[in-house]
């Protein structure tokens, strides 16, 4: 798999082998991916939207690249894919998230929005870099997904139906490419202080633990990452009992 070292600070790092691709990098989880990838020496392609929000973060790493990419249009997508034949690091990160319950008034929207990005678009990037990534293997793919993936959370009801959709992807494509010699991770990290959570009065783990977390996760040789105490203490209690996980979080 991509070589994995560890340089002279206290965080695990790639080496500069790696070239990776990071969709919504723009802002919280996916720029720390960015931030600790550039650190390192790796080659990285920074995704978004909008490649004028990428400009503090290009400012500041001149040596990543900048690469338009909508994980919603496949043609957007299948230009990324031609143009950067080199990856051998995906990193799936962006998402969006719409609060309320699956069963509110205006849930059906919600839902469709959600799992165009969250499921159809982590499913279209992944598609598209299949054959990237085995032509460069070994490689790996990251799915940044949610502890919610396992555990569904009424206030955010549709968010946590996209993840465990996401969650069941990135699981028949680690069957799918293992052989190909590409390893598939999926991260799962409970809440997360990002713009996302703006408002949510509840324990957050920096964006950078999760980063430093899945490269310590590679260096173990894991398949799931549950970043942070939360996530892990209630993927220890739902894989113990997870009806009783599932009834504690039912206020929530």
């Amino acid at each position: 798999m991509i070589a994995l070292v560890m340089n002279n600070t206290k965080h695990p790092s790639i080496s500069p082998q790696t070239v990776a691709l990071v969709t919504g990098a723009n802002r919280g989880i996916g720029r720390a991916y960015v931030e600790r990838l550039a650190q390192a020496g790796a080659r990285v392609y920074a995704g978004a939207r909008d490649v004028s929000s990428l400009a503090p973060l290009i400012a500041e790493y001149p040596s990543v690249q900048p690469i338009a990419i909508d994980v919603t249009d496949p043609a957007s997508i299948r230009a990324v894919a031609a143009r950067a034949t080199d990856v051998n690091l995906l990193i799936n990160n962006a998402g969006t998230a719409r609060p309320g319950g699956v069963t509110d008034a205006d849930s059906l929207d919600n839902a469709r929005a959600d799992m165009d990005v969250n499921y159809f678009g982590l499913l279209n990037v992944s598609r598209a870099f299949a054959p990237v990534l085995t032509a460069n293997a070994p490689a790996t793919m990251v799915n940044v997904l949610s502890i919610v993936s396992l555990i569904g959370i009424p206030s955010i009801g549709t968010y946590s139906a996209s993840k465990a959709a996401a969650l069941s992807a990135t699981r028949a494509i680690r069957a799918e490419l293992s052989a190909k010699g590409v390893r598939v991770v999926g991260v799962m990290p409970g809440f997360v202080d990002t713009d996302m959570t703006k408002g949510l009065e509840a324990p957050k783990m920096s964006p950078y633990d999760v980063v430093d977390e899945t490269f310590a996760g590679l260096e173990r040789g894991d398949e799931d990452v549950y970043a942070g105490a939360q996530s892990a203490g209630l993927a220890q209690g739902f894989f113990a009992d997870h009806k009783s996980v599932e009834k504690e979080l039912a206020t929530y």
